[in-house]
């Protein structure tokens, strides 16, 4: 009979039997692997080496033998210096020459025996030996033979005999591979025009030309010279002795007190011009070149300009440089001339224009801005002449009185000098703006009289109205292609920068109007007829448009003020300004010039109630806000103006309030009533026309409107009246909700009730709480608990018969 053991048993023998077999196959595993080692272990070769990573040189043999060569020169030329100064003096004259001459001849010829040998770097070390070697020479003849000689003058004839020697050695046939003495020499060509004029006392004008000699020099070097490392060192030199002499120069030109004084500086600049303009001529990269001629032509500018200013006022300094920057341009008829010459002539003179217009600036700003301060001094008295009109808080520019020559030159040169048909339009648009400010500073320049120049301003703006009503636009056909884009960033079109121009202009006048009453008055009517008229022009209209608007809402403040009405009744008068805005929007239509108009509209309507509010008449301000609602609802009875019906009531609610507060009535329900009737009836149309429509929706706000405040007053009410009307008004509601299904009554008017019977009831309740002994509340709140827990699932069988009964209400 088989044996079965007991289930738990049998489980504890099934665990050690597999216990034994993870532990036979771990071993067996281990075994396996073993064997696979030393079996790839006997394939592998005995011989082969183990790789090694390969160290790579941290330099290359050259660059250590250069190193080498380098250290060993300076330590041989260190040495040098340290017998010449320190064991010279024990030696007699014989030896002193005998010493230094043979070292220095041995150490010159030494490089010829290692060139043929083909030690070309240690050659070259050998060399910069010998060459520091001949400065020590001349050091010690100095010292020795010619201590009574000037210092700055024997230096320059040194470092000249030296360039000679360098330049003679590096030109020898046998030496003539060696790299370094002819840099060296050309580093030494450097000092002796310029030392010899400071030693002779020549002054900075002598000084300056020696260091423009010498960049010439420089310059001729690197044009002609093959050898790279002479070209190199040739336009450092000239760049920098070049740049040294130009800024010397220029401060001579500046700061030259007579004719004779400026003449001797536009000598010197044009020596500098000369030699830029012949390395531009001479060069053949084009970047260099166009550099090269517009540095030659600035200069030749300031040389030119500098001696014209010397005899002319300060007022004239600025249009003498702008007349030779002009110039320039006459040279780029030249045919001979390399487009590249060309090319760096225009931009010297553009820039030389584009500085002169930065000039004048600051009058433009003083003429645009400073009558910005009238604002804060409104129909103070009228001054004397525009002049004293814009500089009423802001200082005069010095020397501004040649500013419109200036602007109109540049306007001139502009017009007739630009013909490229991508660049001529946005020339026009320069012409145009330089034009306008050239009529906008002259009436303050001249110093014309207070009116004249008013009317110099508003000829200005009519002017530029006209441009921008009459100038036709630059069309393209469409089958014809543009011929390249532009080279430039884009400019605007000529009518929306008339049009800006007009604009700044109008508001300059404006603001300079406001020194005198009938100043004011005349000027804002005028501005206000002025863009109405160019209004009529469909281009101009959503500028125009709302800026004549804008002009008549200020024109009737400043009427109110002259007729020293208070604000509110001034306020009457602006509101003509929203109604011309709505009638002529509903004109318009779907026109570009419709919210332009709008929003004018709407923003003077603002202004209107500000000064309705700001005067404290609550009747006026009733009246203003309920003909603010008058104009929105008929805004809104065009179609594509729905919306703003609800401005309108809003208007009209606020104007209700307002008239309530006149009349002291306190009553909320006076205020929430004509809120909650309309909303009512909205909503009640609403759910006629869309049976989905939920209740929250429609009658929520309405009903919210009124209850809320109302159950808010009868709270803080003692009396019995207003909490009784209210829970009767909240019975009816429920009742009504219930009985149609409807949430929003049926929950509003529920919770107003049941809170406002709440509240009646609070004073009983507060005397039941004091008549009960403490530990009465705690035991009632543990009995509630307990009831509601033993009652939990029906309590949850009606919440949900509850939910599902308030979510079939709409």
């Amino acid at each position: 009979m088989t044996h079965i053991p007991p289930p738990a048993e049998e489980l504890r023998l099934l665990d050690h039997e597999l216990r034994q077999l993870d532990a036979r196959r771990a071993q067996l595993l281990h075994r396996r692997a073993w064997l696979v080692t030393a079996l790839h272990a006997a394939a592998m070769p005995a011989s082969a080496p183990t790789p090694v990573a390969t160290r790579h040189p941290e330099t290359s043999a050259p660059r250590v033998q250069n190193v080498l060569l380098l250290l060993g020169g300076v330590l041989l030329t260190i040495a040098a210096m340290a017998f010449t100064l320190v064991s010279w003096g024990h030696m007699g004259i014989t030896g002193r020459a005998l010493v230094l001459g043979g070292i220095t001849v041995a150490v010159l010829a030494a490089p010829v025996q290692l060139l043929k040998r083909g030690l070309r770097s240690t050659a070259e070390s050998v060399a910069g030996l010998g060459l520091a070697l001949t400065v020590l020479d001349a050091y010690a003849l100095h010292e020795v033979a010619l201590t009574d000689v000037d210092a700055t003058g024997y230096v320059a004839a040194a470092s000249a005999a030296l360039a000679a020697l360098w330049t003679a050695y590096a030109l020898l046939p046998r030496t003539s591979t060696l790299r370094l003495p002819l840099p060296a020499a050309l580093i030494a060509a450097q000092l002796p025009l310029t030392l010899w004029a400071v030693a002779a006392d020549a002054g900075l004008y002598g000084i300056a030309a020696a260091v423009l000699v010498t960049a010439g020099f420089d310059t001729v070097v690197a044009l002609r010279v093959p050898a790279k490392s002479v070209r190199i060192t040739a336009m450092t030199g000239a760049y920098g002795m070049g740049a040294w002499g130009v800024c010397a120069a220029g401060w001579l030109s500046w700061t030259a007190t007579g004719p004779s004084a400026a003449a001797r500086a536009a000598a010197l600049l044009l020596l500098a011009a000369g030699i830029a303009l012949t390395a531009a001529w001479q060069q053949v990269a084009e970047k260099q070149a166009a550099g090269l001629t517009v540095t030659a032509g600035l200069l030749a500018v300031a040389a030119t300009g500098g001696t014209a200013r010397s005899v002319l006022p300060d007022a004239w300094t600025v249009p003498a440089y702008l007349a030779c920057g002009i110039a320039l341009l006459a040279t780029v008829r030249l045919g001979r001339l390399p487009q590249t010459v060309r090319l760096g002539l225009t931009r010297a003179s553009v820039a030389v224009q584009a500085l002169a217009l930065l000039w004048t600036l600051p009058l433009v700003g003083v003429t645009l801005l400073g009558p910005l301060a009238w604002a804060d001094q409104v129909w103070s008295g009228a001054p004397g002449d525009v002049r004293a009109a814009v500089t009423v808080s802001m200082p005069w520019p010095p020397h501004a009185e040649t500013v419109p020559v200036v602007l109109a030159v540049v306007a001139m040169v502009l017009a007739l000098a630009v013909r490229d048909t991508v660049w001529r339009p946005r020339a026009l648009n320069g012409v145009l703006v330089l034009a306008w400010a050239t009529a906008l500073t002259l009436p303050s320049v001249l110093e014309v009289p207070y009116v004249a120049g008013l009317v110099a301003l508003g000829l200005t703006t009519a002017g530029a109205l006209a441009a921008a009503a009459w100038t036709r636009p630059s069309e393209r056909p469409e089958a014809t292609p543009p011929p390249q884009p532009a080279p430039a960033l884009g400019f605007p079109s000529p009518r929306p920068t008339a049009t800006t121009l007009a604009v700044l202009t109008s508001l300059t006048l404006a603001l300079l109007s406001l020194t005198g009453e009938p100043a004011t008055l005349a000027v804002l009517s005028t501005l206000t007829a002025l863009f109405a008229a160019a209004s009529w022009r469909p281009h101009l209209a959503p500028v125009t448009a709302p800026t004549a608007l804008a002009y008549a809402a200020v024109l009737a403040c400043a009427t109110g003020a002259a007729a020293d009405w208070q604000p509110q009744y001034t306020a009457l008068l602006v509101l003509t300004v929203p109604v011309a805005a709505a009638l002529l929007a509903a004109r318009l239509g779907g026109s570009p010039t419709t919210i332009p108009v709008e929003i004018t509209g709407a923003l003077a309507g603002l202004l209107a109630v500000a000064l309705a509010a700001a005067s404290a008449d609550l009747p006026m301000l009733a009246l203003v806000l309920a003909l603010c609602g008058v104009i929105t609802a008929g805004t809104a009875v065009r179609a594509d103006r729905r919306p703003v019906a609800h401005v309108s009531a809003a208007l009209f609610v606020l104007a209700a309030w307002v008239r309530l507060a006149a009349w002291d009535i306190g009553t909320p329900e006076a205020y929430t009533l004509p809120v909650s009737v309309p909303a009512l009836l909205v909503g009640a149309l609403r759910r006629r026309r869309d049976p989905q429509a939920s209740s929250w929706t429609a009658y929520g706000p309405g009903l919210a409107a009124t209850l809320v405040p109302s159950l808010v007053t009868a709270w803080g009410d003692p009396d019995w009246t207003r909490p009784l009307l209210l829970g009767l008004a909240a019975l009816a509601l429920t009742l009504l909700g219930a009985g149609h299904h409807l949430q929003a009554p049926l929950l509003l008017g529920g919770t107003v009730l049941a809170l406002d019977a709440l509240h009646e009831l609070a004073p009983y309740l507060v005397q039941v709480t004091d008549a009960l002994p403490r530990w009465a509340p705690p035991a009632l709140a543990g009995l509630l608990l307990l009831a509601l827990g033993a009652t939990y699932e029906q309590r949850l069988r009606d919440a949900r018969r509850m939910r599902d009964f308030l979510g079939n209400m709409r």
